[in-house]
Parts: C-alpha cells; sequence; structure tokens
C-alpha cells in the first residue's frame, strides 16, 4: 500500500496566513521522511480560511524544500485556464524537479460564483470542453499535439526529459469517465463526502488503455485522524466536523477552528445529525482502527495508493498522526 498526503494548508484559528505556509512545507518535509509517496496541495479560491489559491507557486516552493517526494496539484481547477499555459507551468515545475512533479486537473470551480466569475471575466468559461482540455493538456505536455489541431505544431517549454504525472481529480462518476475514456489516472475525493465506490468501478470498468496507462492507475483520498485513543482521535475530529459543517451550509467559516471552539459551538439536532453521517466515512481512532478501516476499504476497491487528508488544529498532532498511519502501514 503506497500512502500520500493531501494538504489543504487551512489557516488554523489564532494562527496566520505566513505561519500556515511554513507549516504546509514543514509538513511535506515530515512526510517526506516517513515514507509517503505524494504530497499534494489544492486550489481554493475567495477563501479566508485556505491559504492555498495559486498550486503552481506552491508546488515550486515545496519542491525545493523537499528532495524526493513528488509534489503535485490537488488539483488545477482547468476550466478556468488555458490548457496551454498550464502545460507551460508544469513543464517548468518537471525542468525544476525532475521526476517529481503530478499535475491533478479538476473541472469544478474551486470557489463562490464571485470567484468564479472573476477568474473567468472576458473569456468564455464552458464546463462542456474541460475533456477537450484534457486532451489538449496531455499533448502539450508530451509534445505530440497533432497536425489536425486548431494550433497545428504549436508545442509547450521548456523541453523536459520527464513529463509530469497526469491525474484526473472527482468526487463523481462524471469525472471517473472521462479518465476512463482518456486513459488517465484518477484521484477519487472520497473525503468531500460521496461513497466512492460507483465512481471508483466505472473506471475501473470503462479504462481504455492509453500511450500513457496501459492499465487504471487510481487512488483515494480519504479523511484519516490518528491519535493514542479513540476518544483523542474522535475529539481532534471535531473542528474539522464544524468547518465541513459551515462549508456545507453556506456559511463557511474565516479559519479552522480549534478543538474547544468546535467543542463549545451550540449545535442543533439537524447538525448534529449532519456531523453523523460525516463520520460513517471517515477513518478516525487508534493506528491499529485507522489501519483496518482504510486498509478494508482499499481492498474492497481495488486501491493500492490511498492519499491521507488529516485536517487538525494542532500542528504537531497533524505530524502525529500521519505518523502513525505510515508506521502502522510499515511504509
Amino acid at each position: 500500500m503506497k500512502l500520500s498526503v493531501l494538504e489543504h494548508s487551512h489557516v488554523n484559528e489564532g494562527r496566520s496566513v505566513k505561519e500556515t505556509l511554513a507549516e504546509t512545507v514543514a509538513l511535506a518535509q515530515e512526510t517526506e521522511k516517513l515514507g509517503y509517496t505524494r504530497f499534494w496541495v489544492s486550489e481554493h479560491h475567495g477563501s479566508e480560511a485556505l491559504a492555498s489559491s495559486s498550486p503552481e507557486i506552491l508546488i515550486g516552493h515545496i519542491a525545493s524544500h523537499t528532495e524526493k517526494i513528488r509534489v503535485g496539484s490537488g488539483g488545477v481547477m482547468l476550466p478556468h485556464y488555458s490548457a496551454y499555459k498550464v502545460a507551460e507551468n508544469f513543464k517548468l515545475l518537471e525542468a525544476l524537479h525532475p521526476g517529481r512533479i503530478d499535475v491533478g486537473l479538476g473541472r469544478a470551480p474551486g470557489g463562490m460564483p464571485i470567484a468564479t466569475r472573476a477568474l473567468q471575466e472576458h473569456k468564455r468559461g464552458d464546463i462542456d470542453q474541460y475533456p477537450q482540455q484534457v486532451v489538449d493538456l496531455n499533448a502539450y505536455l508530451h509534445d505530440n499535439n497533432p497536425a489536425n489541431h486548431r494550433f497545428p505544431g504549436l508545442r509547450a517549454f521548456p523541453q523536459t526529459d520527464n513529463v509530469p504525472e497526469l491525474w484526473l481529480l472527482g468526487s463523481s462518476d462524471g469525472s471517473a469517465k472521462i479518465a476512463a475514456q482518456l486513459g488517465t489516472a484518477y484521484a477519487f475525493a472520497q473525503f468531500f463526502g460521496a461513497a466512492g465506490d460507483e465512481a471508483l468501478q466505472q473506471y475501473f470498468a470503462y479504462f481504455r488503455p492509453s500511450e500513457y496507462n496501459s492499465k487504471p492507475v487510481a487512488l483515494a483520498a480519504v479523511m484519516a485522524i490518528c491519535a493514542d485513543t479513540e476518544e483523542e482521535a474522535r475529539q481532534l475530529a471535531r473542528s474539522n466536523e464544524l468547518f465541513f459543517l459551515k462549508l456545507l451550509s453556506g456559511q463557511e467559516l474565516g479559519y479552522m477552528p480549534s478543538v474547544r471552539t468546535a467543542t463549545e459551538y451550540p449545535y442543533s439536532p439537524m447538525e448534529l445529525q449532519m456531523i453523523e453521517q460525516m463520520k460513517s466515512r471517515r477513518f478516525i481512532g487508534t493506528p491499529g482502527q485507522v489501519k483496518e478501516g482504510l486498509k478494508r476499504y482499499a481492498d474492497r476497491l481495488h486501491l493500492d495508493e490511498l492519499m491521507i487528508v488529516s485536517h487538525i488544529h494542532d500542528f504537531d498532532k497533524r505530524v502525529r498522526s500521519y505518523r502513525y498511519i505510515a508506521e502502522a502501514f510499515g511504509i
């Protein structure tokens, strides 16, 4: 089992953006030492609570402060951008950090509607063009733009000996089907709320071998919080529960709340019910409990890589959670 990390760079209550980004780099360094395979950073817009608005910049910074862990985007929201420019960005990152760069692509807006309008000002944004954008990006990355392309002969530079790994991200079967049809790798955002079985099954069932992948390549990003006792792990999870509760209710907090803030919050019966539903999709407990749950999930879906999301307010306890999970799997 390969383990990787998805980091959102939440601005924790009582912490600054500068401290948040320093902790993101420190987490990458620590998880590299622990044997994690990848470290991906997300893209969010118009959010005071999330510091990762430009993954390309953050990827370069993290890669320059680590040595071997793969660093990538989880992901770049491609409908906002030119596929050609994204190719240039990631080929430059690959040239700077050979063999270590992943480009994960998403088609969600990554923010509130007003941020989407600002990102797409004076341009025609069309989510239906996303599959063609992926095809174009792949061609630019691999220098094989077809002669009948609308920009024939166009190449993205700089030239590199290696090509960034291309992944499509999704939380529904829509992106899974696109990834299967195009023969790309697929990363399922299970932590975001969906069960994942159907999307991953669709990907495996309809995968078409391509010149880039001869067989399906998939992972699932899952929420896992690990501590010495189940009770402590449940307490640590309360910060994330309140944050997601507010997010789902359209009342996003401007920070990741502390355990104390989350504990003292006056939950309504409906909110408590929503939190219970969240718990059923997460892996929270002791190292043994988390390993057992993650292994059962991965075996059922035939996955050999899981990407761990561990939103914990206290940085030292977040590092400890990743360490416990790594030790439990023996990576």
